[in-house]
């Protein structure tokens, strides 16, 4: 499997960030996740905060909805953190 820096996603230490700002727990998070058809257990969440686990596409899209976060500005923190 290839891997960013030695790590299986890049965004997983910034969701965390954000998803602890807007007060949300996994299970919260998790939850909208389900609402949204993109079922994902806590555990998983972990693993992708942890930088244990892939990240997809629709999964991103999905937790910056839910985080009121614009990808732009994961971006930016991703390069600031280079």
């Amino acid at each position: 499997m290839k891997k960013f820096k030695g790590k299986s996603n890049a965004y997983g230490k910034i969701i965390e960030t954000y998803r602890i700002k807007k007060g949300l727990s996994r299970a919260d998070l998790s939850r909208e996740m389900d609402l949204m058809g993109i079922p994902i257990s806590q555990d998983e969440l972990y693993r992708l905060e942890k930088q244990k686990m892939i990240l997809k596409d629709y999964e991103l899209i999905a937790i910056c909805t839910i985080l009121e976060v614009n990808y732009d500005e994961l971006e930016n923190v991703i390069k600031e953190n280079k």
